[in-house]
């Protein structure tokens, strides 16, 4: 029987096989790994990368695709965790001696953000990641400074990953096809961040883009004064979306210092 895409859920099953050949290639996946997806769907990706490892997990949070996965593959090939991949432990899955895991997906667009940030608490233990998402989210991820899509998801996203948009992928790939363009991102977690405290720098960020039209003077006033953000390096006048993820760090560590 047909499984029909929920929309509370933001399923948009990739169908294309041209398109998940080429997300296979992207991600490269080799024999032994550890992997785990998240959001399988209907498994057209997950059949194509247990090819190349042997054994994988998922995360999957609709019931009905667990009790389907659960009947297409055998245990000894497919680890199934149902639940939110908002909340579950990453940390959990099970790793091989000194390998970290790899982490895949096409992320439901009503989620991805918050998916993010959630996985951000695990990259220590990440390898990588590859996700399927809307390209207006990537372009946000990977925007550097003095661009109108530059803000709080690139700074964030940047201290803690170095990421890449590697394709586009149109609307007719999936089914239903969804109203927006996707792309695929490689994120791979920085070897050695930017020495400074994560909550401290999330909240610097968090005010500055709050009212991202004022100049960094006055949407930072009652954090900062004039004479610390200039001894941050930073010009008082611009906005925020033309400082830099290395000046934003400093602004924090002007805050609480880095331990």
């Amino acid at each position: 029987m047909k499984h029909v895409a929920r929309k509370r859920f933001g399923q948009n099953f990739l169908t294309d096989r041209f398109v998940l050949a080429d997300i296979i290639d992207a991600i490269g996946p080799q024999a032994g790994q550890a992997m785990v997806e998240i959001g399988p769907g209907l498994a057209a990706m997950t059949a194509l990368l247990l090819k190349h490892l042997g054994h994988m997990h998922v995360v999957e949070l609709d019931r009905d695709l667990v009790a389907r996965l659960e009947k297409t593959f055998p245990r000894d090939k497919l680890t199934i965790h149902s639940g939110d991949a908002l909340k579950f432990d990453y940390g959990q899955i099970p790793v091989p001696p000194g390998q970290k895991l790899r982490v895949v997906g096409n992320l439901p667009y009503n989620i991805s953000s918050p998916l993010l940030f959630h996985l951000a608490d695990f990259a220590h233990l990440i390898e990588d990641q590859h996700f399927m998402l809307q390209k207006e989210v990537v372009e946000r991820m990977v925007a550097e400074p003095g661009g109108k899509v530059y803000g709080r998801l690139s700074v964030m996203l940047q201290w803690r990953y170095d990421m890449k948009l590697m394709f586009i992928v149109p609307p007719t790939a999936f089914d239903p096809p969804p109203q927006v363009e996707s792309a695929i991102v490689r994120m791979v977690p920085v070897a050695q961040r930017l020495a400074c405290d994560g909550p401290t720098l999330e909240a610097v960020v968090l005010k500055a883009f709050s009212q991202r039209r004022k100049v960094v003077r006055n949407c930072l006033a009652g954090m900062f004064t004039e004479a610390q953000i200039v001894e941050a390096g930073i010009d008082p006048t611009v906005r925020p979306e033309a400082i830099g993820l290395v000046q934003y760090v400093a602004l924090a560590n002007l805050l609480k210092p880095a331990a």
